[in-house]
């Protein structure tokens, strides 16, 4: 989280407030992002989590972020928020690209961006760990689904864009990413559990328990509840 708030802080478009949504860690997260002059909230599982943030904001766009990215160029938001507003997009992600030279990494993260640009318009996909959306559009549509338990945040956007509010892929600067489940669930099985995961909520709709095989969270309290 550290790299994180020294990126943000790097950044040239300097309009903002950092929450960070805690749910009982015991690494000094706390601390560390007080020492940032970061507001913190009692977190939860992701899409409480990112609730209780929310409700704390106070500017006009929220911007969700994990705790395990960087914005790599200290234009990502100022070139991020000037392409969504050129668009007209109320919702909104990045293109994704590894904290890691290793090739599969790169591919497999090429091939998640062209999936999520392809079906922008009739499916829209966006990471948790990174989805710009207009404050009102967050609450008109009541936020994440806390009843969702995986892929809250793909279920988010979708609920976003059938309530009428645009949703775009952003090309200006990515997000950069920890490989770090990759390298602990592995490449291979990851790959298979989303798609698997997308097929499952392509005909049966959301997750409203975990998938076989479950998907643990970072964190002691995470991993307490998994």
């Amino acid at each position: 989280m550290p790299k994180l708030l020294t990126s943000i802080k790097a950044q040239t478009f300097s309009d903002y407030e950092v929450i960070v949504a805690d749910v009982g860690s015991t690494d000094k997260t706390r601390e560390v992002a007080q020492s940032f002059d970061a507001k913190v909230v009692e977190g939860g599982m992701p899409g409480p989590g990112r609730n209780r943030g929310a409700e704390a904001a106070t500017g006009h766009v929220i911007l969700f972020l994990d705790a395990d990215v960087l914005l790599v160029s200290p234009k990502f938001l100022q070139a991020n928020l000037d392409e969504m507003k050129r668009k007209g997009a109320c919702v909104a992600t990045a293109k994704v690209k590894p904290l890691t030279r290793n090739p599969i990494d790169r591919a497999l993260h090429e091939v998640y961006n062209a999936y999520a640009i392809a079906t922008e318009r009739v499916w829209p996909h966006a990471p948790g760990f990174c989805i710009f959306v207009k404050k009102h559009a967050h609450e008109e549509i009541g936020g994440f689904d806390e009843t969702v338990v995986f892929a809250e945040d793909h279920d988010y956007v979708q609920r976003a864009e059938k309530a009428g509010y645009r949703f775009r892929v952003l090309r200006a600067y990515p997000i950069a990413v920890s490989v770090r489940r990759l390298e602990k669930d592995g490449r291979l099985g990851i790959a298979i559990k989303y798609v698997l995961a997308e097929l499952h909520m392509m005909g049966g709709g959301s997750f409203k328990e975990l998938p076989k095989g479950g998907y643990e969270m970072g964190g002691d309290a995470f991993d307490k509840k998994s």
